[in-house]
């Protein structure tokens, strides 16, 4: 089923709880993404005025991450913005959080750790009813940052060391929220030096297109297929699909991996990509679609 709905996922800028607590960074440097990547969200949901909801459920620290995201949204005018702190299955079963679902023009969750998105909401109805607008519903956006974003797919990162992720069974991957499939998306993605963590998951799932999302970037996603990047960085994608040689299968836990043949697109700005036909694209605007085909004289 083709997607009605549009996908806005995003590196990301610090992690929202996670390194806080491990006191790598502090509290006045709790920034998010640049304002020109919220604007862009406020531009597909058509109005100023759109009513959108963030899920802070990701983090630990999960009023002060409402209350960034109140006054980052407030510095471009959209006012219309509310959070919902779920913190548990029994939350995310609220009648209000239910009838604040239905209601929004896009839903937006925040950064943290991804494995209590899927922890907390996996088989819930909010989900079901998020998923449902998502399908349906051409005007629902459903952004996410950082753990927000890897969330998003069917097949999700939730663990794995960047410094030993050439080591198989070092990168631990779970069923996401499964908004999309095919794809395996991967945040912080230069920063924190994750290249080989999201080389490995698709080296163990070539069926799956790597999406690494440095940070103030994004992906745009319509009909769960074309990708528009956004925001200011890189966005590296990683395709298996013509992978000839793999030993990933057959090595035990903790060896090197060796992996011959896969592909790596680099996006700034403006480009895009085709995840079903595996296509990139050096305009993605509507209206403007070149492939990498194009002659250049």
């Amino acid at each position: 089923m083709i997607p009605a709905g549009k996908l806005i996922s995003i590196g990301g800028a610090e992690d929202k709880g996670t390194d806080l607590e491990k006191g790598e960074i502090t509290r006045n440097n709790l920034n998010f993404f640049e304002l020109g990547i919220l604007r862009r969200i406020a531009k597909e949901t058509g109005s100023i005025d759109s009513k959108i909801e963030i899920v802070t459920t990701a983090s630990m620290i999960p009023y002060e991450v409402g209350e960034n995201y109140l006054d980052a949204f407030s510095k471009i005018g959209c006012t219309n913005i509310d959070v919902m702190h779920i913190r548990n299955r029994e939350d995310a079963n609220n009648p209000i959080y239910i009838e604040r679902i239905k209601a929004c023009d896009c839903v937006m969750f925040s950064g943290g750790n991804q494995l209590r998105l899927t922890a907390v909401f996996g088989g819930t109805e909010f989900l079901q009813i998020v998923k449902r607008r998502y399908f349906n519903d051409e005007h629902f956006i459903v952004a996410g940052t950082s753990a927000g974003a890897m969330a998003m797919s069917n097949t999700m990162i939730y663990e794995g060391n960047a410094t030993k992720a050439h080591l198989k069974g070092e990168v631990k991957i779970t069923t996401g929220l499964g908004f999309m499939d095919n794809v395996i998306i991967d945040s912080h993605f230069e920063k924190r030096g994750r290249f080989g963590r999201l080389a490995q998951a698709v080296a163990a799932n070539p069926g799956c297109i790597g999406i690494g999302l440095g940070e103030d970037t994004g992906m745009l996603i319509t009909e769960g297929n074309k990708m528009e990047a956004i925001g200011s960085g890189l966005v590296m994608i990683i395709d298996g699909h013509d992978i000839r040689h793999s030993n990933i299968a057959d090595i035990p836990d903790g060896n090197p991996i060796s992996v011959e043949n896969i592909k790596v697109h680099f996006c700034e700005k403006g480009n895009g990509y085709l995840v079903n036909e595996r296509t990139f694209l050096i305009e993605a605007q509507e209206g403007a679609l070149v492939d990498k085909q194009v002659e250049v004289e």
